[in-house]
């Protein structure tokens, strides 16, 4: 948050305070927007928005010359679309809805709870106005958590460092992965929610004519990547942050259906050694 913002916000809460108690002052700084610097354009990232594109990547970072745990955080990070620093500090205890020691039972109802307070920290928020995001696992990403599993169960952290695995990958690793591969400028990890938007809303716009659901679409498809849909207030997102759960199932598993069409198995990546398939 700019400090110019940060400042004002802090202002508000402290005449909040005292007119709570019966000061009746008014706040100086409450119209003062129009004098504050204007906030930088939002970031563009480099990011890849056709799905075959996106399957040859998959493909090369799969048989990249990298650590399986580093290649199957990388396919978790497109599977999910979460922001690269939640994947990063994700927990196993954080996940519920698989039972890890028997592949057999149904796992249809995973689900990853990020906590509010990573969300404010990787965010830097200094507001209340973030809450637990509920993440639901489909089909391939429960694989790729069983494979990475096998490799770090007994970890804190899913994806930790080769290094130490008391702390998880560090905040270049899988970029640094995506560069080795040719795709320095052309996609980045936080770019993968550009190319789930890009091509989820795309997909949407194409069928509305056909089923009036897809109307919601747009507003669940921001839920999916925790961003407050435009026209919804804060409060409004406290209360309605878990519905709509069913179709943000069926939009995630359509999402990964297309994009790891012909993927290679996990089971492979795991047995893979540390170098190029050629």
């Amino acid at each position: 948050m700019p400090r110019s913002s940060c400042a004002k916000a802090v202002i508000a809460a402290i005449y909040r305070y005292v007119n709570a108690h019966g000061a009746g002052l008014m706040n100086p700084a409450q119209d003062i927007d129009d004098a504050l610097t204007p906030l930088p354009p939002s970031k563009r990232y480099p990011a890849l928005i056709e799905v075959a594109a996106i399957r040859t990547m998959l493909a090369d970072v799969d048989r990249a010359g990298a650590s399986p745990v580093n290649r199957l955080a990388s396919r978790f990070l497109a599977l999910t679309a979460q922001r690269p620093g939640m994947v990063r500090n994700m927990e196993w205890g954080e996940i519920s809805g698989v039972d890890w020691s028997n592949p057999a039972i149904n796992s249809s109802e995973a689900l990853w709870t990020v906590p509010a307070d990573k969300i404010k920290q990787e965010l830097q928020l200094r507001s209340d106005e973030a809450f637990d995001h509920a993440v639901p696992l489909v089909r391939q990403a429960v694989e790729a958590l069983r494979a990475v599993r096998l490799l770090t169960g007994k970890a804190k952290y899913v994806f930790p460092s080769s290094t130490s695995g008391i702390v998880p990958i560090s905040v270049n690793t899988i970029g640094y992965l995506y560069n080795r591969e040719g795709y320095q400028g052309r996609h980045v990890p936080h770019g993968w929610r550009s190319s789930f938007s890009t091509i989820m809303n795309e997909r949407a716009e194409r069928e509305l004519g056909t089923d009036v659901r897809l109307l919601a679409d747009r507003l669940i498809i921001d839920l999916m990547l925790a961003h407050t849909p435009k026209g919804m207030s804060a409060s409004e997102l406290r209360y309605n942050r878990a519905r709509y759960m069913s179709r943000r199932r069926e939009l995630a598993q359509i999402w990964a259906d297309m994009i790891m069409e012909g993927a290679l198995p996990v089971a492979e990546i795991l047995d893979s050694p540390r170098r190029k398939r050629r």
